[in-house]
């Protein structure tokens, strides 16, 4: 159920009128409940309403808000504003709150849209951008609201079979996001590197510094990084950067609704694109797992991963960088109780990286 808010003071001193407060007055919220101490943190309808005048005028009603649970990062809403389609607002954490690896993700976005080119036919578009945090002190967007259904929840609707039938389509879209050629190493947005190696080690460190900060043991990661470091002409055999998405999987694909087989209509979340090694990107590391299973229909588009030594090599670095990543995020979202099992996985790569 909707609830109704007041108007903040200090919002309304900056963005003040008659129609701003029959906004407010009006206007369904309805936000995810969270813990206190949870990562995200949503903003107040107040700052909604201003946010969207900002963006659309103030002339236009915000008739509701709802936030959308989806995304583990930034926040994300669902907005209602009179006439026509719904939009979607994406607010970044506070600068603050976010980490070196993770540290400006909607701006590295924003930077990397044109790069997406060949896809855009999929992607949401772009409505209005403010990186100013006059309004909220975060950075927020508004796009356009994507057809179709969450891949989460509509995947598992239909017969197992036919899952491999949405995995050929993944791997051309990872096909057709990886043709993209760049001139440099790294995220979209910067630091770039003139070498692949660079730009790996470079990642490596930054996340190894944050588990630091954090309170957690990162002597794994920092193990990784001299092994890289001594072996970096592996890795600067890369030396074409090509588009990554960074975070291309199933929670971030949109699905047809009411269609005989899965298909394909949104991709959503680059937030974390850079130039790089397309073996390193999270779309691979993630379609290899699970091999026998539906998942194999992604090589039959994509293309069977190479089998060389420098590939395999370069595989557990990239499983590395991975595996760092993934260890950091569960201690932002507290979960505590599975932070154990990444140190394990390390362990396992550190020894075959030493075999």
């Amino acid at each position: 159920m909707g609830i109704t808010h007041r108007p903040q003071p200090a919002v309304l001193a900056k963005f003040n009128g008659n129609q701003l407060f029959d906004s407010f007055r009006r206007m369904e919220f309805q936000p995810v409940e969270r813990a206190s101490n949870a990562f995200q943190v949503s903003v107040s309808p107040d700052q909604i309403v201003a946010m969207c005048h900002r963006a659309f005028g103030a002339g236009i009603e915000v008739v509701s808000a709802v936030e959308l649970g989806g995304g583990l990062y930034n926040n994300t809403y669902r907005v209602e504003i009179g006439e026509g389609r719904p939009v979607i607002l994406r607010v970044a954490p506070e600068p603050g709150r976010q980490s070196r690896i993770e540290r400006a993700l909607m701006r590295n976005e924003h930077a990397s849209l044109p790069f997406f080119a060949p896809i855009a036919a999929m992607m949401p578009r772009t409505l209005f951008v403010d990186w100013t945090r006059e309004i909220v002190g975060r950075d927020y967007l508004c796009q356009t609201m994507l057809d179709g259904v969450p891949a989460p929840d509509a995947l598992t609707g239909y017969p197992r079979p036919q899952w491999a039938t949405f995995y050929r389509q993944l791997g051309m879209v990872a096909k057709r996001v990886h043709g993209v050629r760049g001139d440099r190493f790294g995220p979209v947005a910067g630091p770039t590197f003139a070498t692949w190696s660079e730009a790996v080690i470079s990642s490596l460190e930054d996340t190894a510094a944050d588990l630091e900060d954090a309170g957690l043991d990162a002597s794994d990661v920092r193990e990784v990084v001299a092994v890289a470091s001594r072996r970096r002409m592996v890795l600067d055999e890369i030396d074409v950067p090509r588009l990554l998405h960074g975070d291309l999987w199933v929670p971030n694909v949109m699905l047809a609704l009411d269609t005989p087989e899965p298909t394909i209509t949104g991709v959503l979340d680059h937030d974390r694109a850079l130039w790089g090694d397309p073996a390193a990107d999270w779309t691979i590391f993630i379609a290899g797992q699970r091999p026998g299973t539906e998942r194999d229909a992604f090589w039959e588009t994509y293309g069977g991963p190479q089998d060389t030594p420098g590939t395999v090599w370069r595989a557990l670095i990239y499983r590395a960088r991975h595996v760092s990543a993934i260890r950091l995020e569960r201690h932002r979202l507290r979960r505590h109780a599975k932070i154990s099992g990444s140190y394990a996985e390390m362990r396992e790569v550190l020894d075959l990286l030493a075999a």
